[in-house]
């Protein structure tokens, strides 16, 4: 875990010193390809793997259940967040 925080914050080091560099702006969309892959492989991975195909009808529907809520809560968080920091209405 401590490998996965030092990569993402030394991410985003890299991406505060090139913010002005030229195309920068066009990394989103690379990242949205990149993690439409790593999506689809974990999908692989998942349907490869024979004790998680077996016991699927038990797992299915607390996976549902966790999928929905991490959603919902992600939705929410992010709501918040928006109000709070970007959302800025100028006074009348």
């Amino acid at each position: 875990m401590p490998i996965v925080l030092l990569i993402l914050i030394s991410g985003a080091v890299a991406g505060y010193f090139s913010r002005r560099l030229p195309g920068i702006e066009r990394i989103g969309s690379a990242i949205g390809i990149v993690i439409m892959l790593l999506l689809f492989f974990l999908g692989v991975s998942v349907g490869a793997n024979p004790n998680v195909v077996a016991k699927f009808h038990t797992l299915g529907i607390e996976a549902v259940l966790i999928a929905l809520g991490g959603t919902i809560g992600s939705i929410l968080c992010a709501w918040v967040v928006n109000r709070c920091f970007f959302n800025k209405e100028k006074p009348e």
